[in-house]
């Protein structure tokens, strides 16, 4: 097996594509190694330097401390998703971990629309995601995750990209921020 790795526009984030599924149900993100029983997230979370993962569907995301070095730890994160895989796993998450939209106001669900079809899919690219989480007084509030959290330019994109683009479809969105 041969993993690649991706640049991402946050140069503490780095793409790894195994070349099979990751997450078969949505996007899954863990900053905390107790937070998951998962033998690759525990893994990757106990190199030194590793700050976080973003799991996609056919790629993971590590977030790194700025003082780490990718020369440092990019050969121990390749070494233990080979080692994943090598031993009869085919893929990292296996069930849906995302939160139900069913509860949503009509406005809310158009939001979420618009943020899985038009937007998710450019930052997926980018080894990240994102996530809606309150709209209210024309604020649409939402989370980045992955390569997009911290990143220099996720402000400009958030604002240039994301707010123009809900401002257009939905009248009633005036501005959009990341919590």
């Amino acid at each position: 097996m041969f993993v690649q790795t991706e640049i991402t526009p946050n140069p503490n984030s780095l793409k790894f594509l195994p070349g099979k599924t990751v997450s078969n149900n949505g996007s899954f993100e863990v900053t905390n190694k107790d937070e998951t029983n998962n033998e690759l997230i525990r893994n990757l979370l106990s190199i030194n330097g590793v700050q976080g993962i973003f799991l996609g569907k056919d790629f993971i995301s590590v977030n790194k401390y700025e003082n780490t070095k990718w020369e440092e730890i990019k050969h121990i994160v390749i070494s233990l998703i080979n080692d994943f895989y090598s031993t009869g796993n085919e893929i990292v998450i296996d069930k849906n971990l995302n939160e139900s939209n069913s509860n949503l106001k009509d406005i809310e669900k158009k939001i979420v629309q618009i943020l899985d079809q038009k937007i998710r899919p450019a930052v997926a690219k980018d080894g990240g995601d994102i996530k809606f989480k309150e709209f209210k007084d024309g604020i649409v509030k939402v989370q980045l995750q992955g390569s997009c959290s911290g990143c220099p330019s996720s402000t400009m994109t958030l604002k240039q990209g994301v707010q123009n683009l809900l401002c257009h479809y939905i009248p009633e969105v005036k501005q959009v921020e990341a919590i």
